[in-house]
């Protein structure tokens, strides 16, 4: 049971923070913070990340880059253009480590407007940082494994965080429905969305790529919306105003 708990744990504080801090926040600006709070998220991002911390700064440009040119050989990760999702990972690897190194040639209308804290993100990004994360992971499953098998899912710890985006962008530019026609092969891919905090609401989120609910449909549910709503409602975020319309 600790190493169930454990690993949905990470799962999911993983994911959230994934969506809140980096993507929603760090990318599209669809709401504003505070200094403090924005530090206080920060940082706990770095934690839920661990060994697999993104740098918020190269996310944010990748990211825009991603629906600049979405599902075109110049987007850093559509599936389309990948036998597998490995080759996928590889090439959108290659690419945030030159975001970060800062030795790859951008268009300056990617840049800007997104969190940086140089200390912890050089910290975070570090080797250093990656092997004691890692280390701590296994201590942990010494302690508390029963089964020989649960030792496997330590691959997924140390890779949480670029799992999570290989699963939305391969699942989410492959499999499901269309709200809209947007010129690329983006979908909607559901149940899975769950799993993903409505990161899988890739068809509606590229239609509308500022809105804070990916969730368009009367029966579609983006888990994090309501969220959003409580820390709005409590003053920890304002949300950007303007929230698309139903389609039916």
């Amino acid at each position: 049971m600790a190493i169930f708990s454990f690993f949905v744990g990470h799962w999911f504080v993983g994911i959230f923070f994934q969506t809140f801090f980096h993507h929603r926040y760090a990318s599209h600006k669809m709401f504003t913070m505070n200094k403090a709070w924005e530090r206080f998220f920060h940082f706990v991002t770095y934690v839920s990340q661990g060994s697999s911390y993104l740098v918020p700064k190269a996310y944010a440009i990748m990211h825009r880059m991603h629906h600049a040119f979405s599902d075109t050989k110049q987007d850093p990760h559509s599936p389309n253009f990948f036998k597998d999702v490995f080759s996928m990972m590889w090439h959108t690897a290659k690419i945030f480590n030159g975001l970060v190194k800062g030795t790859s040639t951008i268009s300056s209308k990617f840049l800007g407007n997104y969190p940086t804290w140089n200390w912890l993100d050089k910290f975070g990004n570090s080797w250093l940082s990656r092997v004691l994360w890692g280390a701590g992971y296994i201590v942990f499953y010494v302690f508390f494994a029963t089964q020989w098998w649960m030792y496997l899912l330590l691959p997924l710890h140390f890779l949480m965080g670029p799992l999570h985006g290989a699963i939305v962008n391969w699942c989410g530019h492959k499999y499901g429905y269309q709200n809209y026609d947007n010129n690329d092969h983006s979908r909607n891919t559901l149940p899975f969305d769950l799993l993903l905090l409505g990161e899988l609401f890739q068809n509606n989120h590229h239609k509308h790529p500022n809105s804070p609910n990916f969730a368009v449909r009367k029966w579609e549910f983006d888990p994090v919306y309501p969220v959003l709503r409580v820390m709005h409602k409590s003053g920890i975020i304002r949300l950007r105003r303007g929230v698309p319309e139903q389609a039916g």
